[in-house]
């Protein structure tokens, strides 16, 4: 069973019922976390970007854990000078492919900053117990989309809705068309005022795929 658990903002735990990823782990100074992070398990850690709300606890939860890091070699820098041992880590690039216990991690593009000097957002095409799972991570809508749905049969896209410093709803609901994705799950909103959009809106938008909205401290069967 594929278990997708929101821990609010942009974290969430993909979890096969053996191996569990965890991807951009801002738990601490989360206002809508529900788990925090001493008590969040993982065996694998995505991170997309170097922002404090996306990078968040990474560091630390690998340490505690002696979970696998997965990034781009900027991000994995800034991740070894916060903690005092070295940390497990595999450095990626836009375009790679990992294959892991679980099955592969490929990293795509984002169109958003990247937090850390040097380095770019990225998203993730997570392959998976029979799915694909595609997770934009912050990002604009970019016309590129169409080939990373024309590459991969995706079941389920991540998504963020909240505007201002990502997509909006409409054009994350264009984003869905360009996907072709049969299902989506919206992040990245109603953290701070900024962003408080209303996902419910968004579901109204979207045509040709299900939406599933996902409380904080939630999780689905995928």
């Amino acid at each position: 069973m594929l278990t997708y658990t929101y821990y609010g903002h942009a974290c969430f735990l993909i979890s096969d019922g053996e191996y569990k990823i965890l991807v951009d782990p801002f738990l601490t100074g989360n206002p809508q976390a529900k788990i925090s992070a001493k008590d969040v398990t993982a065996n694998y850690i995505l991170v997309t970007h170097a922002h404090d709300d996306h990078l968040g606890d990474a560091p630390e939860i690998a340490t505690r854990l002696n979970a696998e890091v997965v990034a781009i070699p900027e991000v994995l820098t800034l991740c070894a000078s916060r903690v005092d041992i070295s940390i497990k880590a595999h450095g990626m690039n836009i375009g790679g492919t990992l294959n892991l216990p679980f099955g592969q991690v490929r990293m795509v593009p984002a169109l958003h900053s990247s937090g850390v000097e040097g380095g770019i957002a990225c998203g993730f095409i997570i392959k998976i117990f029979g799915k694909t799972i595609y997770y934009s991570g912050d990002t604009a809508l970019f016309s590129d989309m169409k080939l990373i749905g024309e590459r991969d049969a995706i079941d389920y896209a991540i998504l963020p809705i909240g505007d201002n410093y990502t997509m909006g709803i409409e054009d994350a609901a264009k984003a869905v068309q360009f996907l072709n994705a049969k299902h989506v799950i919206p992040v990245h909103y109603g953290t701070w005022g900024v962003i408080n959009q209303n996902p419910e809106d968004f579901k109204k938008l979207v045509t040709g795929a299900e939406v599933h909205i996902v409380k904080p401290g939630e999780a689905i069967q995928l």
